[in-house]
C-alpha cells in the first residue's frame, strides 16, 4: 500500500511538472495502480529529457540577447613628418 501511494505521489508530481499537451496517463488494471519498473524508468527519462530539453531552451534565450557594446578606443597615431628645405630642394622626413 505505501508503495502503491508512493508511485501515486510520482506520478502526480510529474504530472504537474509537464505541460498540458505531454502528461502521461497511466491507466489504472482491475487489480489496482500497479505500475511495472520499466514504466516508471520510461516515465522519468521522459521527465529528465523534457526537462534538459527546456533547460537548452532558456539557455539559447540567454544566447540570443545582445548586449551594445560601446565601440572600442582605438588610439590613432599621427604620423610626426618634418620637413627640411636643402637649399632650394624640400625633404619630409616622416617617423
Amino acid at each position: 500500500m505505501v508503495c502503491i501511494s508512493a508511485v501515486m505521489a510520482t506520478t502526480v508530481i510529474a504530472g504537474l511538472c509537464l505541460p498540458a499537451s505531454a502528461q502521461i496517463v497511466i491507466p489504472s488494471t482491475s487489480g489496482g495502480a500497479q505500475i511495472q519498473q520499466n514504466d516508471l524508468q520510461a516515465l522519468q527519462n521522459r521527465i529528465q529529457r523534457q526537462q534538459f530539453q527546456q533547460q537548452q531552451q532558456q539557455y539559447r534565450a540567454q544566447d540570443r540577447v545582445i548586449v551594445q557594446q560601446p565601440p572600442p578606443v582605438v588610439p590613432q597615431v599621427r604620423p610626426s613628418c618634418q620637413t627640411q628645405i636643402i637649399g632650394s630642394t624640400a625633404v619630409s622626413t616622416c617617423r
